[in-house]
């Protein structure tokens, strides 16, 4: 028998941010020249920022930060595989304007937020004082802030809850961790009598 889901709880990845290493230097003032969508004023910021607004990528917003040391970051994809083929296409982007790049990237993933529903309204007033390693602060955000301490394979994840169940997570770096986290955070307000099973 399969278990029952309940479908008021869930996680959407909204954005995924990876670096990636394409062992080239790159000479960002002759990039700003050549590539469109481009920016770079390095008297207020060392990257050069590159957009992508192309319809026919599914990662058609994804935003770039380039360095001159071959760091790239790469930021407003919906998933990790999105965020692969992002860094990729903008290898072939700097190809295409004749940067020589012969080795295979090192991409690794640095955050995920998502969005989701832990499946029931929250009292914020009660769980600020349930958990530890919350802010809550209502007169100046409508969310409460519970970062995770102590738990080893979750520990760098914060949530932000809203009364109407609704959560942003942040710190995640897969979709395992994302669901995990909402799985353990679900847990932890049935736990301590502030959602039902």
């Amino acid at each position: 028998m399969t278990p029952k889901v309940d479908k008021r709880v869930w996680s959407k990845t909204q954005n995924v941010v990876v670096s990636a290493n394409i062992f080239a230097k790159l000479p960002l003032e002759k990039l700003a020249v050549l590539l469109d969508n481009s920016d770079y004023t390095p008297e207020t910021f060392p990257g050069l920022i590159y957009k992508v607004e192309d319809e026919k990528f599914s990662f058609n917003k994804a935003s770039y930060l380039l360095f001159s040391s071959g760091r790239v970051i790469c930021t407003g994809t919906k998933s990790i595989k999105h965020a692969r083929s992002a860094v990729h296409h903008v290898i072939e982007d700097l190809k295409e304007v004749g940067i020589e790049i012969t080795k295979k990237p090192e991409i690794k993933v640095q955050n995920m937020v998502a969005s989701g529903s832990v499946g029931g309204r929250l009292n914020l007033n009660e769980i600020v004082f349930l958990f530890d390693n919350t802010e809550y602060e209502p007169e100046q955000f409508p969310g409460l802030v519970y970062k995770l301490k102590g738990e080893e394979v979750l520990q760098n994840i914060t949530f932000l809850l809203f009364g109407t169940g609704k959560i942003v997570i942040t710190g995640a770096k897969s979709e395992k961790q994302i669901k995990d986290s909402v799985k353990f955070l679900r847990a932890q307000l049935i736990d301590v009598g502030e959602l039902e099973k």
